[in-house]
């Protein structure tokens, strides 16, 4: 279980449990300045360690982890600063830094892009996560991406967890509105679908699930009635939102449930890496349709029943949603400005399909039951056609 810090005075304690032969912080090179970035240097320092300073990588493949992680003694902590991409790379760069032989697992010729770690590789990253967006759950999280090739791959290993994570206000303080809301969808889609894609009832999980959706729910409208008129996100609604998108990354809400129903995410990552679009661009375009087709009775792409369901115990926490939940949700991104129009030219489509089925399909688990032409067909209901490869439509209206 990751720590949860809430202030900087803790990080001294964390520092004697951990004992750690060094410490770097690695920020993102737009917050490498910023307020939380200096305090913490501040605050490592008067410990009696002299952080040493690094900036993110503009490329953070596997050869910038692996220079990377060449340069961390035995058992250093990573302090990483910044958004999902940061976060991950520091992970995978502690996790490497102490098990070289990782790096072959990263990158061995495989066509899956799902890469399992062993369990017996430990419960930690050496790395205090400090995030400066919302919603990737990556500071609380067993799971980091990385660009492989052309494509992009997820590692899920147990290794990958950070020792602990600092929630402070300040640090989500200039985070645009619109990247606040796309958080708080990112942080209710990672909660949602593992549920909405499977097929069996767990009553417990289901109902941590039901309530931390709720409560998700509930936190972003707050936000998004601040940022339409004009006035920043609150303080305590971003770190709301921030504790809850790590709750959905803790592992016991999804506990019994099929690993690979999660068909909406490994779409997303084909469609928004061909396209070089933002992963939630991808996710807000394809999610309601994938909602739509199993409310058709396609139980490829999930259960009618549990989604209705799902849908019952949202509406108590927003009562204006629309009763049809693929209706409703296509609302909710409305009334939030989520912006979730993708374009994609007709002869991209099968380009795609083809690059999701053989990444996730074909005999992997994921994508299990849906042939190339099944993915081409719901690209098209999902996106918009037009000549150019990719598109950044005006924000939709408010509701």
């Amino acid at each position: 279980m990751t720590t949860a810090l809430d202030t900087y005075d803790l990080i001294p304690e964390l520092l004697r449990d951990l004992r750690p032969t060094g410490v770097t912080v690695l920020a993102d090179s737009a917050v490498a300045t910023h307020a939380v970035t200096r305090k913490i240097h501040a605050v490592v320092a008067r410990t009696g360690y002299t952080p040493t300073q690094a900036v993110t990588p503009a490329d953070v493949g596997m050869p910038a982890v692996e220079t990377f992680a060449s340069r961390l003694s035995p058992d250093e902590l990573v302090v990483g600063v910044g958004g999902g991409s940061t976060l991950d790379f520091a992970k995978l760069s502690a996790a490497v830094g102490r098990r070289p032989e990782l790096l072959r697992y990263l990158t061995s010729g495989q066509r899956s892009g799902l890469v399992a770690l062993p369990r017996s590789w430990g419960e930690h990253a050496q790395v205090l996560a400090v995030p400066t967006t919302l919603g990737t759950g990556s500071e609380a999280g067993p799971v980091a991406c990385f660009p492989h090739a052309d494509s992009r791959r997820l590692v899920l290993g147990e290794c990958l967890r950070p020792r602990a994570a600092l929630w402070v206000p300040e640090a989500t303080e200039t985070l645009p509105g619109p990247l606040v809301m796309d958080g708080v969808i990112e942080a209710i889609f990672r909660t949602v679908i593992p549920y909405s894609s499977d097929t069996l009832d767990l009553p417990e999980q289901d109902a941590a699930v039901e309530e931390l959706a709720g409560g998700l729910v509930a936190a972003g409208d707050e936000l998004a009635r601040h940022i339409a008129v004009g006035l920043p996100a609150p303080a305590s609604g971003r770190l709301r939102v921030a504790r809850l998108s790590a709750e959905s990354q803790r592992g016991a809400i999804n506990v019994g449930r099929n690993p690979y129903a999660v068909k909406c995410w490994a779409l997303a990552n084909e469609l928004s890496t061909v396209l070089g679009l933002a992963k939630m661009r991808a996710v807000a375009a394809l999610w309601p349709v994938v909602w739509r087709q199993a409310l058709r009775g396609n139980t490829r792409f999930g259960s009618a029943e549990r989604i209705h369901r799902l849908w019952e115990r949202l509406s108590v926490h927003a009562p204006w949603l629309a009763p049809r939940p693929d209706d409703g949700l296509e609302q909710l991104m409305l009334r939030w400005r989520i912006d979730r129009t993708v374009y994609l030219a007709p002869q991209l489509r099968q380009q795609v399909a083809l690059r999701s089925v053989r990444a996730w399909g074909a005999g992997l688990p994921t994508l299990a039951g849906l042939s190339a032409d099944d993915v081409a067909a719901l690209l098209a209901e999902a996106t918009e056609p037009t000549a150019s490869l990719a598109g950044s439509p005006e924000p939709l209206p408010a509701a």
